[in-house]
């Protein structure tokens, strides 16, 4: 539990959402398309990581036709 809360912490969660999501039941495969993840794991910390924006890739890809 104390992963999680600090892991949603350092994503700029306030400290009481982070505590009610770190607490949640829910396993971490249920959490994969959640609420929780849609607001901690944006674009930008994607990007941030090394990870490429696929809408950009998509557009450019496509844009060609």
């Amino acid at each position: 539990m104390k992963t999680k809360y600090h892991s949603l912490i350092k994503l700029g969660i306030p400290p009481q959402k982070a505590w009610e999501w770190a607490n949640t039941r829910k396993g971490h495969w249920r959490i994969a398309n959640s609420y929780i993840l849609h607001r901690t794991i944006t674009n930008k910390i994607l990007e941030r990581v090394g990870y490429k924006d696929l809408t950009i890739l998509f557009e450019k890809a496509h844009s060609n036709y």
